[in-house]
């Protein structure tokens, strides 16, 4: 059974148990017809404590649900999955350091993010003030490139660091060319008009000579490669933009057992997601890839985060 088949059968034994879920069945709608592992209501695939927290945080910042105008009820979903991890301890700048320096020991604190109407250690949905992409918008959570969850902090040579932060669950992704999509390829060519120069221009990024059919342009790759590209260009653009930092380090959130995401044989490359993905990045140093278990590692001795930890086992890891 592969991982994702493994989890939604650990979602369906999680509902009948009818304790993480506070007795709320499943059977949800999701898409056509009555799904066993989505909720009848959505907001109990949150983490209790933190539900009243997360609508008004969606409410007060204009942050767009995905899927729909609440919460999924989808136990799999990755946004929720981020959300459950992190919003606990959003406040909380000791545990968000520890956090970071679990995996880089190299930061003396962490920052409130001020483009959150209630500024925390923790943002969710982050999408730059104005629209360096091409894309026409900057809409929280929709129709533009985000970063699933945000920390600033304080390097230990003083330069502040952005720190996006891509969070995957279930996902993997069949062979798709996104440059190449559409009637005659319209969505296509209107996406290397947006991206193949920034590309060029990246500091990070590898040039090529020819992007249609690229790296750039297959999942997961295409959703790494707008990151980059926003993380520099807010960078770029630090003067005119709410989140200020001197260089960003990207990290990606995806569990060690999901093998159809990290261990396949990319179509367009031949190789693992890490590597295929490194092999396009010129400053490995600026990106990581760890396990959501690991990455709460140092929060294991925290007598205020016992709770959490063993909901956090109960329900992914």
């Amino acid at each position: 059974m592969n991982y994702k088949n493994q989890q939604y059968a650990r979602q369906e034994v999680l509902i009948e148990e009818e304790k993480v879920f506070n007795s709320v069945a499943g059977g949800g709608r999701f898409g056509d017809k009555p799904r066993p592992f989505v909720l009848q209501e959505p907001e109990a695939n949150l983490y209790a404590p933190i539900r009243e927290k997360v609508k008004a945080y969606f409410t007060d910042n204009h942050i767009h649900w995905w899927g729909g105008k609440e919460p999924s009820g989808h136990t799999l979903s990755s946004q929720i999955a981020c959300l459950n991890h992190l919003i606990p301890i959003m406040h909380d700048p000791q545990a968000v350091l520890a956090l970071v320096n679990g995996i880089r020991n190299e930061f003396t604190e962490v920052l409130p993010i001020s483009c959150d109407k209630h500024p925390a250690y923790i943002s969710i949905e982050v999408v730059s003030s104005s629209d360096h992409l091409n894309e026409r918008c900057s809409t929280r959570g929709a129709k533009c490139t985000s970063v699933d969850a945000l920390i600033m902090a304080k390097h230990q040579s003083g330069k502040t660091i952005m720190v996006p932060i891509e969070w995957k669950y279930t996902e993997s992704y069949p062979t798709f060319d996104k440059s190449a999509e559409g009637d005659m390829s319209q969505k296509g060519l209107e996406r290397q008009r947006r991206y193949n120069q920034l590309i060029d221009d990246s500091v990070q990024l590898v040039s090529l000579d020819v992007y249609e059919g690229s790296v750039y342009y297959q999942e997961p790759f295409y959703q790494l490669m707008r990151q980059t590209l926003w993380a520099e260009q807010v960078i770029r653009h630090k003067d005119t933009e709410c989140i200020k930092a001197d260089d960003y380090w990207h990290i990606h959130i995806v569990p060690k057992a999901n093998k159809a995401l990290l261990s396949c044989k990319y179509k367009v490359s031949g190789k693992s997601m890490e590597e295929t993905w490194r092999s396009m990045l010129n400053d490995q140093s600026k990106y990581s890839i760890v396990d959501p278990e690991d990455l709460f590692l140092p929060l294991y001795t925290r007598k205020d985060y016992i709770a959490l930890i063993e909901y956090l086992k109960a329900r992914y890891w």
